[in-house]
């Protein structure tokens, strides 16, 4: 859709406005920080109606704050009807902003589909919660859980490709005092790692 011209200055105050730029609009661009440029930059694309908006890493520079604003924006955009194209290596922005992801790695489409879909497709992490963390951790090896983390009282790691009730049992007979013993929910970090075992680039 094609924007009046006679509506210049009231569209790219009310762009400003809905970015939070509003205070800084007498600014010269120049002047701003990363943050503040991201924030000019969709800015500008709002100041048309689009169907389509293309955004590369739009919350990088921003402080917590502030990604939560944009993230915000982005999801009331798709609301309105704006297909939103969203880069960004940040997984769990995907989770939070996105409908449908794709995962690319070195060039080439793995796998595409709803976020949750991806997710549902990975296996989460097993969490063990034990007063005795190095013991659980030296079993846990021993029956084949991998990238162990130990914090505090809780031990972490990928889960084997068999029965966990056999390895809970394992821990028992081992003397380890088990006060948890679960299944974290899969994230998109997970089924990333699941199809590419490496550092990632998302689209979504």
């Amino acid at each position: 859709p094609a924007a009046d011209p006679r509506t210049r200055r009231p569209r790219a105050a009310a762009a400003l406005e809905r970015v939070g730029l509003a205070a800084a609009g007498g600014k010269k661009a120049r002047a701003y920080s990363l943050g503040m440029k991201q924030r000019l930059g969709l800015a500008a694309a709002l100041l048309r109606p689009r169907r389509l908006l293309v955004l590369d890493e739009p919350t990088n520079g921003l402080d917590p704050q502030g990604m939560r604003e944009i993230r915000g924006l982005i999801r009331e955009l798709a609301a309105d009807g704006t297909t939103v194209f969203l880069s960004s290596h940040l997984l769990d922005e995907i989770e939070q902003v996105c409908t449908h992801a794709a995962v690319m790695t070195r060039g080439r489409l793995v796998i595409q589909g709803a976020v949750a879909d991806l997710s549902a497709g990975a296996r989460g992490r097993l969490a063990v919660t034990t007063p005795d963390p190095a013991d659980a951790a030296r079993v846990l090896k021993e029956q084949g859980v991998t990238d162990l983390t130990l914090a505090g009282e809780t031990v972490t790691g990928e889960p084997p490709d068999r029965d966990l009730a056999e390895v809970n049992a394992a821990l028992v007979a081992a003397g380890v005092r088990v006060r948890g013993f679960t299944l974290e929910r899969a994230s998109l970090e997970d089924a990333f790692v699941a199809l590419t075992g490496e550092g990632f680039d998302v689209a979504g």
